[in-house]
C-alpha cells in the first residue's frame, strides 16, 4: 500500500532528529526517501523476548528466563579471541547452568546475587542455557519483550532505525481509509495504532490484530480501485450497442465442420450479450487446454465484421500468433480479411498492412505486443482480444484496449485461474468457463516414472511412434549448469534422442534460438517431417499438432503445476489415445506430492486450486509481468476471505453510490488520481 497517502502534512526525513548525510544515504539504499517510506518499512520478524517458566519450557526451544546469580561468572579462553563465560542462576527454584560464547564484556556487568534475564537455547537434559542475550536492571522491559528485527545495512543499527520510526509516529497524523462504521464492524483498528502496532506491538496478540487490520485496509482501497475502474469500463459514454447480423452469425456457426460443445455455446451467448448491451464489454474467458476457445473468438470476431468493426487478437509469442492466424484463415475462410503483424514484418511490407488497416481494409489483426506500437492506427476496432493475457502487463493491455475508445475486452486464458485470483487480478470482471471438452477428445493417461525407468519410457514411446504418431520431450534447462548438475539439459538430451533414433527424425526448440529458427523447427514437426520434438516450455502455450500423442517430461519436479498441465495439453488434441509421462525422482515432499496430483486429476480448473496452494500468487503467475498487487502485509491467498468481504463492501459503496457522497470525498480524490495504479508495487 505504498502509494496510499498515509500521512497528513507529510515532512522530509531531513527533519527526523540524528539522522545525518551518511545515515541518510543508507535509507536511500534501502528504498526509503519518505517518511512515509521509513514507518512503512516494516519488520521482518520479532524477537520474542517474554519471560517463560523453564517447567513448560521445550527441550532446545530459544526461552527467556529470569534468575538470582549465585556463583561468581568465570570466562575461559580458547583459541584466537575465542572465549566462553559461565553464570549459575537460581531460576525458579531450579538450578541452571548459563553459557555465552565471545561475550566476556558481561562478566563486568554481572552481580552476585543480583537479577539477570537471559535468552537463550535451552537444554532439559543437561539443565544449560546456550545464551546468546543478557539483560539487566532487574527484569526485560515491556518494549523489548517484543521486539523488532528489520533488514538492515552497514551504517545503521537496529535500535537507531526503531528510534527514528518511533519519533515519526509520535510527530504524524495518520490518514483513516476506514469508516468508523466499517471498523466496528469488523472489529478493526485505526490505522495510526495500527501502524504503531506494526513496529511496536507488545505481544502477538497485538501483532495479530494490527497485520489483520493493515491487510484488510490494503484489500478494501485495492478493491475501491478496481471496482471504480470496472465501473468506468463498462459505462463509457462512448460505448455502444454491436448490432450485429444474427443471421449471418448462426450461419457461419453452421458452416463449421464441428458441432459446438454446450459450454462453448454458453459461452458465446454470454459474450453476444455483453456485446448487445449499452456497456463495454469487460469479460475473461477461461478454458482447460483444447477446450475450444480460439472457436468462440473467431465467432466473435465475426460477428463484429457483420456489424462493421474490425476485431484485434494479442498474444505473448510469434509462433502463437502465426498458428492463431493460420486457424483462423482455415475457420473463416473469405468470410473474412485476417492479417498477421509481428517483431519479423517490417519495411514496405509493414507499411502496407498498415495502410490496409487504417482504411479498414483488414477485418482482424493478429499479433504480439507489435499491435501497440503507436503507427498502428485501426479505421474502426470494436473488439480487443488478449490470448494467455496474464503474460502481458496491465500497461500493455490498456495501451491496446485504447487503440478504440469504445472497445470491447475479451480476455482469454488457457490457465484456469484460481477464484481467489481472479477477484484480485480481474476484480468483477465477467468471467465464462469452458469446462467442457469437444466430443470425441479422450482424456490423456498420465503416469510418473522414476529416472532409472527412463528405458521403459523410451520403449512406450517408440511404440507410439510406431503407430505413425509423435512425441514431445521436455525438459528444463537449455545448458547444464554447475548448480544444478542432477537436471537433464535439453541440448544433452536432443543428441542423446537424435543418436537413438537418428539425426533426422529428431528436432530441437528452446528459447535462446532466433524466431526463424523456431519456426523452422516447429513447421517441420507440424508437416510430420521430425516424429520427436525435444524442447523447453517455449511449446507451453498455443501450439496445436494433433498428431502428436506422446509427452515425456523430463525432471518434471522441476516445474509448478499450472506449467505441467500446460504441457500435457500439447498432447490429446484429435481422437487418439494420448500419454504423458512424467520423469522424476523428487527430494522433497512438495515435488512428490506435485507428481502425485498430476496423476490423479486432468481438470485445469481443480489443478490451478492445488497450484496456487502450493506456491502462492507470484510464482502461479510470474509475478512481475502479471499486475498482481504488490501488498504489503495482505496474502491474497491466505487471505483470500477478507479478500472477498473487501470486495463486496467496496462494490456496495460504488454500486449504491455513497462512495460519491461528500464524506468520501477526500478517499474519492485519491483513488481517482491513482485509478491506473492496478498494483501496490
Amino acid at each position: 500500500m505504498s502509494k496510499v497517502n498515509l500521512i497528513e502534512s507529510p515532512f522530509p526525513l531531513s527533519q527526523i532528529k540524528g539522522l545525518g548525510p551518511k545515515r541518510l544515504a543508507v535509507l536511500n539504499e534501502l528504498n526509503i526517501y519518505t517518511v512515509e517510506d521509513l514507518i512503512l518499512y516494516l519488520p521482518t520478524r520479532y524477537e520474542d523476548n517474554t519471560v517463560i517458566d523453564l517447567n513448560e519450557a521445550e527441550d532446545q526451544a530459544t526461552v527467556t528466563v529470569v534468575g538470582e546469580v549465585y556463583s561468581t561468572p568465570t570466562v575461559a579462553f580458547f583459541g584466537r579471541n575465542k572465549s566462553k563465560l559461565t553464570v549459575h542462576l537460581m531460576v525458579n527454584n531450579i538450578a541452571v547452568k548459563c553459557t555465552f560464547f565471545n561475550q566476556p564484556y558481561l562478566k563486568k556487568k554481572i552481580e552476585l546475587h543480583g537479577t539477570v534475564t537471559v535468552k537463550g537455547k535451552w537444554d532439559r537434559r543437561k539443565q544449560e542455557i546456550n545464551g546468546n542475550r543478557m539483560f539487566f536492571n532487574q527484569q526485560v522491559t515491556e518494549s523489548a519483550q517484543f521486539e523488532p528485527v528489520y533488514r538492515i545495512k552497514e551504517g545503521i543499527k537496529q535500535k537507531p532505525l526503531r528510534d527514528m520510526i518511533r519519533q515519526v509516529l509520535d510527530q504524524a497524523t495518520i490518514h483513516e481509509w476506514l469508516s468508523a462504521e466499517l471498523r466496528e464492524k469488523y472489529k478493526l483498528e485505526t490505522l495510526e495504532n495500527t501502524i504503531k502496532a506494526l513496529h511496536f506491538a507488545t505481544d502477538k496478540s497485538s501483532l495479530l490484530k494490527a497485520r489483520r487490520t493493515y491487510a484488510f485496509t490494503e484489500l478494501f482501497m485495492f478493491e475501491l480501485r478496481m471496482q471504480w475502474l470496472n465501473r468506468l469500463e463498462k459505462t463509457s459514454d462512448e460505448a455502444i450497442e454491436v448490432d450485429y447480423d444474427i443471421n449471418l452469425v448462426k450461419h457461419f456457426i453452421d458452416s463449421l465442420p464441428f458441432e459446438l460443445t454446450d459450454a462453448q455455446k454458453h459461452s458465446v451467448n454470454e459474450i453476444f450479450r455483453d456485446l448487445k448491451a449499452p456497456i463495454r464489454m469487460h469479460r475473461l474467458l477461461q478454458g482447460d487446454v483444447g477446450s475450444g476457445k480460439t472457436v468462440v473468438a473467431a465467432i466473435c470476431m465475426y460477428a463484429l465484421k457483420t456489424a462493421g468493426f474490425q476485431s484485434a487478437l494479442m498474444v505473448p509469442t510469434e509462433i502463437l500468433a502465426e498458428q492463431h492466424a493460420e486457424s483462423l484463415v482455415d475457420i473463416f475462410g473469405d468470410r473474412m480479411n485476417v492479417a498477421l503483424l509481428t517483431g519479423s514484418v517490417k519495411g514496405k511490407k509493414r507499411q502496407l498492412l498498415l495502410d490496409q488497416l487504417n482504411n479498414n481494409e483488414v477485418d482482424c489483426l493478429i499479433g504480439t505486443h507489435a499491435l501497440i506500437q503507436d503507427d498502428v492506427k485501426f479505421n474502426n476496432v470494436g473488439l480487443v482480444i488478449t490470448d494467455e493475457q496474464h503474460r502481458f502487463g496491465v500497461n500493455q493491455r490498456q495501451l491496446l484496449r485504447e487503440k478504440g475508445a469504445m472497445t470491447n475486452v475479451l480476455f482469454m486464458t488457457a490457465t484456469p485461474i484460481p477464484r481467489t485470483l481472479a477477484i484480485s487480478v480481474f476484480g468483477e470482471m465477467d468471467v465464462s468457463s469452458i469446462k467442457q471438452l469437444p466430443k470425441g477428445r479422450k482424456a490423456i493417461i498420465t503416469s510418473w516414472s522414476k529416472h532409472e525407468a527412463y528405458e521403459s519410457v523410451l520403449n512406450q514411446m517408440t511404440a507410439e511412434l510406431k503407430k505413425g504418431r509423435q512425441a514431445y520431450v521436455i525438459c528444463p534447462l537449455i545448458e547444464s549448469s554447475e548448480h544444478l548438475e542432477d537436471v537433464q539439459n535439453v541440448v544433452e538430451l536432443y543428441e542423446s534422442l537424435q543418436a537413438y533414433y537418428g539425426t533426422d527424425k529428431v528436432g530441437l526448440l528452446h528459447g535462446k534460438m532466433h524466431s526463424d529458427e523456431k519456426d523452422e523447427v516447429m513447421q517441420k514437426f507440424s508437416n510430420h517431417e521430425i516424429d520427436v520434438l525435444v524442447s523447453t516450455t517455449v511449446v507451453e502455450v498455443g501450439v496445436n499438432v494433433p498428431n502428436a500423442t506422446f509427452m515425456m517430461i523430463y525432471d518434471a519436479d522441476r516445474f509448478g503445476l499450472s506449467t505441467l498441465h500446460q504441457l500435457r495439453g500439447r498432447v490429446g488434441r484429435s481422437e487418439h489415445q494420448s500419454y504423458c509421462v512424467l520423469i522424476a525422482s523428487p527430494k522433497t515432499e512438495t515435488g512428490i506430492e506435485r507428481m502425485n496430483i498430476m496423476t490423479q486429476t486432468t481438470d485445469g480448473f481443480e489443478l490451478s486450486e492445488r497450484d496456487l496452494e502450493m506456491r502462492g500468487p507470484g510464482d502461479f503467475f510470474g509475478v512481475k509481468q502479471s499486475g498482481l498487487p504488490d501488498f504489503l502485509v495482505a496474502n491474497v491467498v491466505e487471505d483470500y476471505k477478507m479478500l472477498e468481504v473487501a470486495r463486496d463492501e467496496a462494490a456496495e459503496l460504488i454500486q449504491t453510490g455513497v462512495f460519491f457522497e461528500p464524506q468520501y470525498q477526500t478517499l474519492r480524490s485519491f483513488i481517482e488520481k491513482n485509478l491506473l495504479y492496478m498494483s501496490f508495487d
